[in-house]
Parts: C-alpha cells; structure tokens; sequence
C-alpha cells in the first residue's frame, strides 16, 4: 500500500515538474531558460561522480574528458554537412562523417554509449590502483583526450572548435535525461549491486572475503557514469552550440567535485540540489567580475572573483557541514509526510493547550 501510494506522489509530482517546466520553457528568456538547463547538466554531472565516489569509493577525476567526448560526439552527429564543411575549411572532416546528420536521440545514446565504452577502457588498467595514483591516472586520461582533441583536426577541428552546433537541448530534453539518469542511479544503488558497491567504498578487503567481485562492479560503476556524463555533454554542446577543447579543462571536474562535496557525498538529493544552486549562484555572481558604480565610488571588476567566492563556500562547508548538507541522507515520501504529520500534531497540541488555559481562565474568574 505504501509502495503504490509513494509511486503516485511521485508520478503526480513529476507531472507537476514539467507542468513548472512547460510554463518556464514558454515565458522566461533565453538566459535563464539557459541557466536552468545548465543546472540539469550539472546536476547529471554530480550524480554520477557521487555513484563512482560517494558510493564505490573510487576517487576519479576523468569527469571532464568523458564530458569531452559525449560533447563533441553530440556536436559532430548533429551536425549539418553544410555547416561541417563550414567548420573544417583548414582540413577537410573524415569521410565517414562528412554526410552524417542524425536525430537528437539516437545522437544521446552512442554519446553516452561511447564515453562508456572508453571509460570501461580507461578503467581496465587504472582501478588497479587506489587512492590518490587511481585520481593522478584518470586526471592524466582526461588530459590526454584535451590534447588529443586539439591536435586531431580531421576529426575534432583542432583548437578552432566546432561551431554552429544545433540548440536542441531544451529544458524537456535537459530534466528527462536528469531524472532518467537519479533514477537509474538510485535503482541501481539500492539493488545487491549497490549493496557491493558500498560494501567495497567501506572495506574493500572486507567485501573480497564477502565473494564481492571488486573488479566487476568498480567497472560497472565507471560505465554507468561514463554514460551519463556522456550524454550530459551531448547535451551541453548542444546548448550553448559552440565548443574547443579549452571548455574541457580539468577545472570542469574540480567544479563538479565541489559540487559533490557541497552537497554530500552518497547523496543523490544533495548533488541535483547543490548543483543547481551552484548553478544559479554563480550567474546571480557574475556582476562582481565587473565594474561596479557606487554613486562617486568605482569598484574595478576582477576576472574569477566568483570562483574565488565560490571556494570560501566550499571551505565553509567542509568546515562546519563535513558531511555535506545533506550528508547521505534522501529525500523520500516517507520522510515528507512523517515531517508534515508532526507539524500537525505539534500545531494541535498548541491549539489545545491554548484552549484549555483559556478554559482555565474563565473558570478562575
């Protein structure tokens, strides 16, 4: 009874999502349309860093070169062969894709598909080792597919970029691929394969003596993010239409571990909440990075001052909410409706309690 009453609050709320959805889609402008599609982004971003980290223990720092190919696939399938004869004047793109022009959903899935298969590649040889050489190793995998987008230009345009890029990605296209992704994590986390993966994220000598196969579920974890970091940068470059290896930097991922941190490590809640906080919070930042005007007082603008202020929040955090703030705890039914019922009873009880010393008073008079 409570599963089905859970499962039709959830269906009514998500029918009230893209109801909100629908309505911002067709009355804000283009920028906060943008920002609001970029918080989805970024809340897949964080999701699955949280299932590689948060909940397998793995500390990888690939997130921007798996982001990097999902994107630059999205942008070459999307694209027109007038407009990637337009982009590669100085050498002309690979045969077999000069003609190519697909829809925008098969498009997501061999992005992601992609950035799984090289993130299961690059996970083979790299999760054999631990800690801080597992992040080095992934950190330097992300490096080398920088570097090898600037100097492919056959395939990827070199450092010029690609341009003219599609703008499907719209907020229908940006929260279904969010929610579809918190679902398919938070299903697989509460499954026995999630079990493991914590398991492994606590002890991972204890989970091998348990007959947890290590190796197998550190690299379906590594998969199942790879894939959906790599339809979220289908959809980024899709979003903003133009992109260069140097959008790609490694500071990507140290904004995404931020965000992760920010909102709890092992919790799904935390990451899609702090990711759009980071989000909005920055953009509502971006006036300090210029000259501000005070009646007779100029302030001269200074480029990074909101990654500078964004750094003190994270040192704030992790100084007085070490866990996050949400730690790793969920949002759930169960919690909402046990949180409203004790309102009630404390608002009842407050009421009665007023009756009765009003009762009281009127007896004494």
């Amino acid at each position: 009874m409570k599963i089905k009453r859970n499962t039709l609050l959830t269906l009514a709320a998500l029918a009230v999502f893209y109801g909100l959805l629908a309505l911002a889609e067709n009355t804000l402008n283009t920028y906060w349309v943008r920002i609001l599609n970029l918080c989805a982004v970024y809340t897949i971003f964080a999701v699955t860093f949280n299932l590689i980290f948060g909940y397998t223990g793995q500390f990888s720092l690939g997130h921007a070169g798996f982001a990097a190919i999902g994107a630059y696939v999205g942008a070459l399938l999307t694209l027109s062969p007038a407009q990637k004869q337009a982009n590669f004047f100085l050498q002309p793109i690979l045969p077999f894709l000069a003609n190519v022009e697909m829809p925008f959903l098969p498009t997501l899935i061999i992005a992601g598909l992609l950035a799984a298969l090289i993130g299961s590649l690059v996970a083979w040889p790299a999760l054999r080792l631990r800690g801080d050489y597992l992040a080095i190793a992934t950190l330097g995998f992300s490096e080398i597919i920088r570097i090898f987008l600037v100097n492919w230009q056959p395939l990827t345009n070199g450092a010029m970029g690609l341009k003219g890029i599609p703008e499907y990605t719209n907020l229908y296209w940006s929260w279904g691929a969010a929610i579809v992704t918190i679902f398919i994590v938070k299903r697989l986390i509460d499954s026995s394969y999630g079990r493991a993966m914590k398991a492994i994220r606590d002890d991972e000598v204890a989970a091998e003596a348990l007959g947890v196969n290590l190796f197998k579920h550190k690299i379906m974890a590594f998969a199942v993010s790879a894939f959906f970091i790599g339809v979220a940068g289908a959809l980024f470059s899709n979003l903003i239409s133009t992109i260069d290896p140097k959008v790609f930097l490694f500071t990507l991922t140290y904004q995404i571990v931020g965000i992760t941190v920010m909102g709890g490590m092992g919790s799904l809640t935390g990451s899609a909440v702090a990711a759009s906080l980071y989000t909005i919070f920055l953009e509502l930042l971006r006036p300090i990075e210029s000259q501000i005007t005070i009646g007779s007082l100029m302030i001269p603008g200074r480029p990074g001052m909101r990654m500078v202020i964004f750094s003190l929040l994270l040192l704030f955090v992790i100084l007085f909410y070490r866990k996050g703030l949400f730690g790793q705890k969920e949002f759930s039914w169960d919690w909402l409706i046990g949180f409203l019922r004790g309102k009630n009873r404390k608002m009842k009880t407050s009421q009665t309690l007023g009756s009765t010393g009003a009762a009281d008073k009127e007896n004494k008079s």
